[in-house]
């Protein structure tokens, strides 16, 4: 948990405003992790093909795409999809 206070002396002295980080526990199970990013991060108009197959394979791969939807990740494949089809879920989810 980190604590943030204004600096002595402002009128926000008195806020106090707690952040609390995620928990990315699951991260350690997650195939990507065993795999490296390459496949998982590639370079505009290549292919997410071998990353959603690997994603597939993956137990967490539904707490990946929440984490992705919650944290609003624009790049990459998260949880099996691409940066297009996590923003269509977003835009229909409105």
């Amino acid at each position: 948990m980190i604590e943030r206070f204004a600096p002595p002396g402002t009128i926000l002295h008195m806020l106090i405003e707690t952040i609390t980080p995620p928990d990315l526990d699951w991260q350690d199970e997650a195939l990507c992790a065993q795999t490296g990013g390459d496949f998982f991060f590639p370079e505009p108009g290549s292919s997410v093909r071998e990353a959603k197959r690997i994603c597939g394979l993956c137990p967490i791969r539904s707490a990946c795409l929440e984490f992705a939807l919650d944290n609003d990740e624009r790049f990459g494949v998260w949880g099996g999809l691409s940066e297009k089809e996590r923003l269509e879920i977003r835009r229909t989810s409105r």
